[in-house]
């Protein structure tokens, strides 16, 4: 019997919660990236890389236009909390090393910050997908 609660409750803590949609990074739809593995969204979303792989430069926006999908994003990115990340870039800055992403807190900026900047990229949920973007991972719930 014990057993059978220890593998229910397993069960359930492994449980996507209900409600949440998956997360897509995605790119300007001009784009020649065409995928983007774990590592290299790490490399670039945490000011590493300044380019994608091609080589080619990278504009990184963080999509604060939905309540809590920045926290999900970072959570699966990196498995930290924002104020983990937001130190983090705090750090980079003083040190004059990086600029942090410049956050986009409305859909309709969203929408136009990644139709008009070529090099662009950011992550979205499912109902923000649209013809402009080009999805280049997804992060399942």
């Amino acid at each position: 019997m014990k057993l059978t609660t220890s593998i229910l409750i397993a069960c359930l803590l492994a449980a996507p919660v209900h409600g949440e949609e998956a997360l897509f990074v995605v790119v300007n739809a001009g784009s020649e990236v065409a995928e983007l593995s774990h590592h290299e969204l790490v490399d670039i979303f945490m000011g590493r890389y300044n380019t994608f792989p091609d080589g080619a430069q990278v504009t990184v926006f963080d999509n604060d236009s939905v309540q809590g999908l920045r926290e999900r994003f970072y959570r699966q990115l990196v498995d930290r909390s924002l104020a983990q990340v937001d130190s983090y870039w705090a750090r980079l800055q003083f040190s004059g090393r990086v600029t942090q992403p410049e956050e986009l807190g409305s859909a309709a900026q969203l929408q136009e910050k990644m139709r008009t900047t070529r090099s662009a990229i950011t992550f979205v949920s499912e109902g923000q997908l649209n013809d402009s973007l080009k999805v280049v991972h997804r992060f399942d719930p």
